[in-house]
């Protein structure tokens, strides 16, 4: 089966085409990011504007003349505007192609990454971690539709405190590639200077999630120093985010004694995250998806339509930001 995956949940306007679940046939993205570049962070209205500009080329470069069995669709979570640009530019296709049309929820479609990558495929069940701008969630995976939510975060998302420490220390956005480069430079540095983050939540007994007394903490380093060395502050940013992500993935991990886990999200993206990840599970099947499937895109979306096939009536289709994790779309 091939589905056409359709993804505009953010800022980025996305097609793909899929064939079973697992294999890429074409993906094309088209990123509004310089724009967001020029404030400091995403516009909503912005980005809605330029998916409207670039829908129809980018599905039509996705397609390149293949025939479709089904198309997927993000329905949620994410930013109105752009989720409605997707919705009713899905909605309209299948109604003139007379195509099946599967609404999927755009955080349940990140796992499914990992059923794109070549080699080993996840077994259940599994835990699944999902940490990206918006959203930083573990959840334990049952089976395909079948999903758990076990914490997620309070305040602040993983991503998002990036972006925000990032711009404290006068970086770039987005912020987690930016404090990813500035700790590479504290690496090459010879220095006896130390600053020492607060890890959040670090030792509480749940699985959620709270950055935002780490961006706190970093605006009082900021203030305490009149010249900040922003690499090596930048690295301990960085060490203070991955060690909460990866201790608290352990301990859902012990306690529902599974031995698969899953990372998706843009923020898994940083190579830090990866290496302490490969250290902490070196003996459970580890799976972590190529990096230009981490970001936003479309190919997950349609491989998360498959193994999740429940196609409605366009017309009971409806854009909904609100979405959950564990909500399956129901209209």
């Amino acid at each position: 089966m091939k589905i056409l995956g359709i993804e505009t949940s953010c800022d980025e306007t996305a097609a793909a085409v899929i064939q079973d679940g697992e294999k890429i046939l074409s993906q094309v993205v088209s990123s509004s990011v310089k724009l967001h570049q020029k404030t400091g962070g995403i516009i909503p209205e912005t980005a809605a504007r330029e998916q409207l500009r670039y829908i129809i080329p980018v599905i039509k470069a996705a397609l390149d003349k293949q025939v479709i069995d089904a198309l997927a669709v993000t329905v949620g979570p994410g930013l109105i505007g752009s989720l409605l640009v997707g919705v009713e530019t899905a909605k309209t296709l299948a109604s003139v192609w007379q195509k099946p049309l599967i609404p999927v929820n755009h955080l349940q479609a990140h796992l499914y990454a990992n059923w794109l990558k070549k080699g080993k495929k996840p077994k259940f069940p599994t835990i699944g971690l999902v940490v990206s701008g918006g959203h930083t969630d573990l959840v334990l995976m049952k089976k395909h539709g079948q999903i758990k939510w076990l914490g997620g975060t309070r305040d602040d998302a993983a991503g998002e405190c990036f972006d925000k420490c990032a711009r404290l220390l006068g970086l770039s956005y987005p912020g987690g590639p930016a404090i990813a480069t500035a700790a590479a430079k504290f690496k090459e540095q010879k220095t006896k200077n130390r600053i020492k983050l607060p890890r959040p939540m670090l030792y509480e007994d749940n699985f959620d999630f709270s950055f935002s007394g780490l961006k706190t903490a970093v605006l009082a380093e900021v203030k305490k120093q009149k010249n900040i060395n922003s690499a090596l502050l930048a690295n301990e940013i960085q060490e203070a985010i991955t060690d909460v992500l990866v201790a608290k993935t352990k301990k859902a991990v012990r306690e529902y004694g599974v031995d698969s886990i899953l990372l998706s999200g843009g923020v898994t993206a940083n190579v830090r995250l990866r290496e302490k990840f490969k250290s902490a599970f070196k003996h459970s099947l580890l799976f972590i998806p190529p990096t230009e499937l981490c970001t936003d895109n479309a190919t997950f979306v349609a491989s998360c339509a498959y193994f999740n096939y429940r196609a409605l009536s366009w017309q009971k289709i409806q854009a909904d930001s609100g979405l959950n994790i564990e909500e399956m779309i129901k209209f």
